[in-house]
């Protein structure tokens, strides 16, 4: 199948990462059609999960609504990360009546204490509304022995909720969990949308807890970046990097972005082509260790949209120096 290129110009970081002008390199980004997760007649998937690997097998999640399928999370598996195999239902929408009776999608994945979290976005029926108190959106986690399920919600859900300051960045929506272990905590990084503002002025937050479950306490000095309608972020040497796509200001969208302390984020590369991957999820194999050996992410999967159909497809980034053209 064809392969679709993109090249994009950015600052490659490494372990002990400073910033200068000699530390700029170029990345091509290759983007792979996934048979099994591609464009199908009357189903769409979207906003895949972060990808962790057990033993020899990768894992993603992602949703997936359509023609007698319930707007749901589901989740594949792949030997090599090319080929997959979607393997079915994990987190099913609630009991009608419920803060998740609509939907749950937008899932992250966090390996801990020998257990499986999925954080899940959750809505209520009717979430397709004029009405910004019903349409919220919120976060909840589910548990389980093995990626392969099955998943137990937690009690507490949802974990997370909107602002009740209507003036605060996340005052209606709260979703789009991205989860890396840091300093001996978790932090959970999220997408935040106030009270009465579009998807384009969606900005980006963080939550640290002490066990996966929490509670997630709020930083107080949110948003971390005043833009970004996805997220993903990766540890990065000592620090954290995020991947921010096609909505924000403009000093900000279609850029890669890094802090060192997890929270002042500065720009560290550019995007040099606009087809920024959209709603990303990348393979973080360090993403739970703590370990300070965090690199740039290499491969993910991203959602695509093309002759109205919604799917998921493969990216690779490379830098200029492994591209052989």
């Amino acid at each position: 199948m064809k392969t679709f290129i993109v090249i994009i110009t950015m600052l490659f970081l490494g372990m002990n990462t400073s910033f200068s002008q000699s530390d700029i390199k170029s990345v091509t980004a290759f983007y792979t059609p996934i048979e099994a997760l591609g464009p199908e007649l009357g189903i769409k998937r979207g906003d895949p999960s972060d990808i962790i690997k057990v033993g020899t097998v990768y894992y993603v999640w992602y949703w997936k609504v359509g023609e007698n399928v319930r707007w749901a999370t589901w989740y594949a598996t792949s030997p090599d990360g090319y080929t997959w195999t979607e393997k079915g239902e994990a987190l099913p929408p609630g009991k009608e009546g419920s803060w998740d009776d609509e939907g749950c999608f937008t899932p992250g994945v966090l390996v801990a204490n020998n257990k499986y979290y999925l954080f899940y976005s959750g809505v209520n029926n009717p979430y397709k509304t004029q009405d910004l108190e019903k349409s919220k959106t919120r976060i909840g986690i589910a548990f389980s022995d093995s990626p392969d399920g099955p998943w137990t919600k937690l009690s507490s859900n949802p974990i997370m909720v909107p602002s009740a300051d209507k003036t605060q960045f996340d005052s209606h929506r709260i979703d789009d969990a991205s989860i890396i272990v840091r300093d001996g905590k978790y932090w959970l990084y999220y997408k935040g949308r106030q009270w009465g503002k579009s998807p384009r002025e969606t900005k980006m937050g963080v939550a640290i807890a002490n066990t996966p479950e929490g509670p997630y306490v709020k930083y107080e000095n949110n948003p971390v970046v005043n833009g970004g309608h996805e997220v993903l972020v990766w540890p990065q040497g000592k620090g954290v990097g995020t991947m921010i796509g096609r909505e924000g200001p403009e000093d900000v969208r279609r850029s890669i972005m890094y802090a060192e302390d997890g929270l002042n984020f500065k720009k560290t590369h550019n995007f040099s082509d606009k087809n920024v991957p959209w709603a990303p999820g990348g393979y973080r194999p360090e993403a739970f260790t703590d370990s300070g050996k965090g690199e740039l992410i290499k491969w993910g999967v991203k959602r695509a949209s093309k002759n109205g159909f919604e799917y998921l497809e493969r990216f690779d980034l490379k830098k200029d120096s492994e591209n052989p053209n």
